[in-house]
């Protein structure tokens, strides 16, 4: 049942992405930004405890 949904899931996503090509855009683009600000504060965590800051 989850192979199933799954793949439902995977058709639906290329569907709206072949659909809406430029909110799909707008959505990849804001989950890298949201991945790269994650990264960004983990590296600045890390440099603040290595400095005892």
């Amino acid at each position: 049942m989850k192979k199933v949904l799954g793949w439902v899931l995977v058709f639906l996503l290329v569907f709206w992405i072949g659909t809406n090509p430029g909110p799909a855009a707008e959505v990849a683009r804001s989950i890298g930004a949201g991945v790269g600000d994650i990264f960004s504060n983990i590296g600045t965590f890390f440099v603040e405890l290595a400095n005892g800051s």
